[in-house]
């Protein structure tokens, strides 16, 4: 596969995608680009911190966690209001 036939692909599988997982790749894809191989942050926390981000992504993706347009509807709703 040339590098041409590889970026039609890829621009395919992208382009076929709705809005909410669209804006999930390009954070992913923006993550990639910018990652650091440095885990050095990782290792200066504590490890009820690592572990409390662990859960965090455990309760994420099992289904647990509240959208962000809906956290953010309520914030609007209660400060709009007030």
């Amino acid at each position: 596969m040339t590098v041409s036939d590889l970026k039609l692909k890829i621009f395919r599988q992208i382009d076929s995608l709705e809005k909410n997982r669209l804006e999930e790749f390009y954070g992913v894809l923006v993550n990639f680009i910018n990652e650091k191989r440095d885990v050095g942050d990782w290792e200066k926390l504590t490890e009820e911190q690592k572990q409390g981000i662990t859960d965090a992504i455990e309760e994420i993706d099992s289904g647990k966690g509240i959208p962000h347009e809906e956290v953010m509807a309520n914030i609007r709703k209660k400060y709009t209001n007030a």
